[in-house]
Formats: C-alpha cells, structure tokens, sequence
C-alpha cells in the first residue's frame, strides 16, 4: 500500500486525503475526481475501498456522481468553506487538547503559539524552526 497507516481503515484515510486536497485548494469546485478504478490503481487499493470513501465524501456533501460523467467536487462553494472552518477547528481543538494534557495552561499555549507564529510582542529578529 501507498502511504496508509494500520490505524484507520483505508477508504477513511481516502476520504482524509481527498478533503485535505480540497481544503489545500488542489481540488476546486466543480473539478473531477479520478475514475474509482484510476484511483485505486494510483493508491494500489481494491476500487470497492475507493467506492466507500467516494460514498462518505458524497453523504459528507463534498463530491456529487453524475450518472455517466464521474464524481466531482461539489460546486456549493459555502459548504467547501464550512468543511475549511470546520476542519480547522478540529485541528485546533486536538492540538489544544493535546497541550493541555502535557500540563500547559491557555497562556502558555497562546504565548507559544504567538511566538512560534513570530507574532509576539516582545520577538526579537530570530527565526523559529520547529
């Protein structure tokens, strides 16, 4: 297999890469996406794994099948910006999350942010490599 991991099955982490695609603007609206046979040779996986995801990401609104032509990202442009927001708060939310497990309070977390960012106040002229 192609860059998969053992922790989630396959056609979820399909759906993954698609929305990451359309989130990073690599796949617009209206754009089509590979036959369900041309991805699964891409990614060297069964087409019935592709034709999973290509339903989850149809029940998620963000591709529509036309009959005899493919699947296509969805043209409703407010539904791929709320999947933007939306996937942005789900990073934040977990990485949050994860902050506040390992013992770092809400400024600590902004102040490393801010000064990771080089948005901070009190920055001095240095790069931040992380």
């Amino acid at each position: 297999m192609t860059g998969f991991n053992e922790t989630q099955p396959i056609y979820y982490q399909l759906v993954q890469k698609v929305i990451l695609q359309i989130v990073r603007g690599d796949l617009k609206a209206g754009d089509k996406l590979p036959s369900v046979r041309e991805m699964g040779g891409q990614f060297k996986v069964n087409p019935n794994t592709v034709q999973r995801a290509y339903a989850d990401l149809e029940r998620l609104t963000v591709v529509e099948t036309r009959r005899g032509l493919g699947t296509f990202v969805t043209e409703d442009r407010a539904r791929l910006t709320q999947l933007r927001e939306q996937l942005k708060h789900e990073k934040i939310d977990t990485f949050i999350k994860d902050m506040q497990q390992m013992g770092f309070n809400n400024q600590e977390i902004k102040d490393g942010l801010d000064e990771h960012l080089g948005d901070s106040p009190n920055k001095e002229d240095k790069n931040v490599n992380c």
